[in-house]
Formats: structure tokens, sequence, C-alpha cells
């Protein structure tokens, strides 16, 4: 963890100015390949819902699938990295939107459904990086809510 602080000064277009403030910039950089647990948004959707997470390192996953289950555990939807828009590292927010349907094109029933993310990079699967997400998933499983 590093951190920095710097003095700041401003003055509006009178002249005054708001004094010397402290601040204090905190960040952490992560060199090894890492994610955060995948978030859809918004969470209920009713017409669309984007992917949000976090990675870290110096490579995008050569593997990045996110997989979409009915309660009963079966697959309806997988979503490959090339349909995900340009992914890059640090914060991302999908360019592809989910927008409720099967493999088919058929929409789905109003419910709950679960979904998993799977990534590797060379073969190896990319370590998860905890983040303030993690109670939101059981066993590596999120829950989404599908609402017409």
């Amino acid at each position: 963890m590093s951190n920095r602080c710097d003095r700041t000064n401003a003055a509006d277009a009178s002249g005054n100015r708001s004094g010397n403030k402290d601040f204090e910039i905190t960040f952490e950089i992560i060199n090894r390949s890492t994610i955060t647990h995948v978030m859809n948004y918004p969470n209920p959707f009713t017409t669309r819902t984007q992917f949000v997470f976090t990675l870290t390192g110096y490579k995008i996953p050569d593997l990045f699938r996110v997989q979409i289950l009915t309660i009963s555990g079966r697959v309806i939807r997988e979503i490959d990295k090339h349909e995900l828009g340009h992914l890059h590292i640090g914060r991302n927010i999908t360019e592809y939107a989910w927008d409720g349907t099967d493999e088919f094109g058929d929409r789905l029933a109003n419910g709950v459904y679960f979904y998993r993310v799977l990534t590797k990079i060379e073969g190896e699967t990319v370590e998860h990086r905890d983040s303030g997400a993690d109670g939101y998933f059981k066993k590596e499983f999120g829950k989404m809510y599908l609402m017409r």
C-alpha cells in the first residue's frame, strides 16, 4: 500500500482563497493477476443488466465466461469474453448488457437466476481478490433477479 499527503490551494473568481487543506490519497498496487467477484448491475433488472468487476495484473484473462443458470443448476446462457466487449486492467463495466434471454434468444420468465464466472490466464484459474461484494456470493455463485 502506498500513501501520499499533499496540500491544495484554491480560489474563486473574486480571489477568495479556500485555505490550505490536507488531503490523503490511498491506493493499492497489485501486480499479480486477480479478479473481484463479478456483479450484475442493475440487480434486480427488467430489460438488461451489465457486469461490473475489477481486474489486476498485466494480462487480460484468455478465458472469461459468464454462465447463467436456473435455480435447479441448468446452464441456460453462456456469455463469452468476445461478447462482453473491451476488457482492461482496472475497474470494468461491460459494454455488453444481457437482456434476460436464453441461448436461443427466448425470453426467460421472471424470477431468480444464478451465475458464475470462469476465468483463466494461460490455463490457470485467475485468483479471486476480496472486495465488499463477497457477502453476496455463495460458493462462487451470484444471484440475479429478473423482473419484467
